[in-house]
Order: structure tokens, then sequence, then C-alpha cells
């Protein structure tokens, strides 16, 4: 890694710096200029200028707290509201975009196996980012030990790779729901229904006076579900399991206590924040240094895979007349997990699209590592 001006243990500064990217997106959205780009847009671009500015380093112990603390809190905050009929009502078309997705990226490796070499460990490559991008970056780690592939140089470029294209993918799932005419030949009820809602400021409005309490008691609740969530994983020794326990557990409390738990104000504010904080993460993350230097061809691989998975998934929405919204927030569970689907549903304000994005990113976590590895070693025997 390349010197920076703000090295990766200067664990404040980087806080001050996503903290601030995280505000500057959401004031910006405001401005006519920002409103073209979403809050979220503009705080992955502002840290990713920095990032390959030289200005921040791509990788430092604040962004793993990101993705370790700050994004399971966000999550039981963003539920509170939450029931278990609102869930079987709302996940079944996107949990078909979500199955959909997988086949796409599953084509989409295998062509871009076939087109791009990659050497020996080409197979070993193909089913981590198979994984990837079918169940989130979480994946990674898991398919690249699964194939025992140990080459650093290797997994940094490809981690390096995977971060840049899925900035760019961000941008392009976000630009998708305003693409007019992707608008004309696909439903597309829920951005209507967005628009037709005031922006996210307006939700203190909507819920009225927000006290103290209540945020105390949102954190303090939130706190314990992950607390929980992740006490659980450790026993059970599953590994990626927490996410989906803290999912469950929140749900439940949800709904057998929809009056005293959806009752709390401020909660989804809250929730929206540190999501925003995890999307100037991401954008510190991507170095295009790095994938030049390393592994441009990985950049091109992973880029491959995502351009097949996205047209073989709106072609296959089109036939099951899959409303837009759903398909962006499958798409994004496939290649970011349950947490960047998420973050894209509230930043989008498709409210009712939260809950099924959790789902369908915690379902790819538990079987994502599976199907990159059956494909990787059947991609071997060629």
């Amino acid at each position: 890694m390349k010197n920076t001006l703000i090295v990766p243990d200067q664990d404040w500064i980087l806080w001050a710096i996503l903290i601030a990217a995280a505000a500057f997106g959401l004031w910006a959205e405001k401005t006519k200029w920002g409103s073209k780009l979403s809050a979220v847009v503009i705080s992955i671009l502002v840290t990713l200028i920095l990032t390959n500015l030289n200005v921040v380093p791509s990788s430092a112990p604040a962004y793993d707290i990101v993705w370790s603390y700050i994004v399971p809190l966000a999550i039981p905050l963003l539920l509170f509201k939450a029931n278990l009929t609102r869930i079987i009502k709302e996940a079944g078309p996107t949990l078909i975009a979500f199955g959909l997705g997988a086949v796409g990226t599953v084509i989409g490796t295998i062509i871009s196996y076939l087109i791009i070499p990659l050497g020996e460990n080409g197979w070993q490559l193909a089913a981590i980012f198979s994984s990837t991008y079918i169940g989130g970056s979480m994946n990674y780690v898991a398919a690249s030990e699964a194939v025992q592939l140990q080459s650093g140089d290797l997994l940094a470029a490809g981690v390096a790779a995977d971060n840049l294209v899925m900035a760019a993918y961000f941008m392009i799932l976000f630009a998708i729901p305003s693409v007019k005419f992707l608008q004309k030949h696909f439903p597309n009820h829920h951005q209507l229904n967005a628009q037709k809602s005031n922006d996210s400021t307006a939700l203190s409005e909507e819920q009225g006076v927000i006290t103290l309490p209540d945020l105390s008691k949102s954190l303090a609740i939130a706190a314990a579900v992950c607390a929980a969530g992740f006490f659980l994983q450790d026993l059970t020794g599953i590994n990626g399991s927490g996410i989906l326990i803290i999912t469950a557990l929140v749900v439940g409390l949800a709904s057998i206590l929809p009056n005293s738990v959806g009752s709390i104000k401020g909660a989804d504010l809250i929730g929206t924040f540190l999501m925003q904080i995890f999307f100037a993460a991401i954008g510190a993350s991507a170095n295009i240094l790095i994938v030049l230097e390393y592994g441009p061809v990985l950049f091109l691989f992973a880029a491959v895979i995502l351009a097949v998975h996205l047209l073989f998934l709106l072609t296959a929405g089109k036939l099951f007349k899959l409303d837009l919204a759903e398909i962006v927030i499958a798409s994004n569970a496939n290649m970011g997990g349950p947490t960047t689907a998420a973050a894209m549903a509230v930043a989008r304000r498709w409210k009712e699209l939260v809950i099924p994005a959790i789902l369908c990113g915690t379902l790819g976590y538990a079987v994502a590592t599976f199907i990159g590895t059956a494909l990787g070693y059947w991609l071997k025997s060629f």
C-alpha cells in the first residue's frame, strides 16, 4: 500500500472524515445537483476521491469497525416497525428476483471464466467472485478458504477489484430506477410511492417529537439484540449467522410487541445515518491504484460477471413482471449482502423492501459459499 496523508491508525481523523462525508451527502442531496445523484452516491464519491488522491488509506481499523459494529447496530434500528405478517407479504417477489440474480451470477462467472484467462488460479478466483456476487463480500474470505487460495497478492488484488466494482455498481443500481426506458417497460410502484412521500428528514415530522428517552431506548434495544445475535453465532459456531439471528430477534420483538417496539420514535433516523457512514466506508475502500498495479484483469473479470448478472436479472425480471425496485434490491442483496441492500432500500425510501432486502441478503450469506465453491471445482475440470 502506498503512503497516504492520513495513516490507517489515525482512527479519530478517519472517523471524522467518514461522518463528515455521510453528513455532506445528506446535505448535498437537498441541492439541485445533489438531488440527481442521491446522498449515498455523493458520500461514496467523496471518500473514493480522497482514497485515490492518497489522502486516506483504502483499508484501516476504522473501516473494519463500520462493518463489524456500525452496520449490525443499524439493522435492528431500521426494523423496529417490522412484523412477520409484513415479511410474508413483502418478501416473495424480492426473493424470486434474488434467486434469478444468483442464477445470473453463475452464468456470468462461467462466461467470464471462459473468455478471460486467469491462469492456474482461475477456478479458485471464479469460486471466490461467484460467492461474493451471490451472497455478498462476507463470502469472499469463506470461499477463499474453501478453495485454499493463499496467494496474498491475488487476494489483495481481488479485494481491491471487488471494492472498486462494487462502488461503481452501487451507482449503477441507484441510477436504474430513474432510467426512463426501464420505467416504461417495468412496473415501478415502489419508486412512485417513494416519490409521493416526503424526504428522509421528514420522518421526524411524521413520527412526532423525538425524545431523548426514545433515542436511548432504541440504542439500548439495538445493542442488546446485537449482543444476543453474535453471542448465539459464537455459540453455534456458524460464521455469518449473526446478522440473520439479529434480524430474527428484532422481527420477533416487533411482531410480538408491535405497540411497544414499533412505537419508539427516531430509531430509523439513527439507523439511516449509520448506514450512510457505511457507504462512506465503501468508497474509502475502493483503491484504483492497487487494482491497476496488481490485477486489472480481476477488475475486468468481476465487471463481466456483474454485467451478465444484471442483464440476465433484468430480462428474467421482465418475464416475471417484477417491480424495478425489487430487481434492484435483489441485485444489491446478491452483490453486497443484507447490509447494502437494506441501506439502499432506506436511501431510496422503499420502506416496504427493507425486510425483504435483509432476508434475501442473509440467505445469500448462508448459501453463496457452497454454490461458489461447487462452481469453482466444476470449472476446474474444464
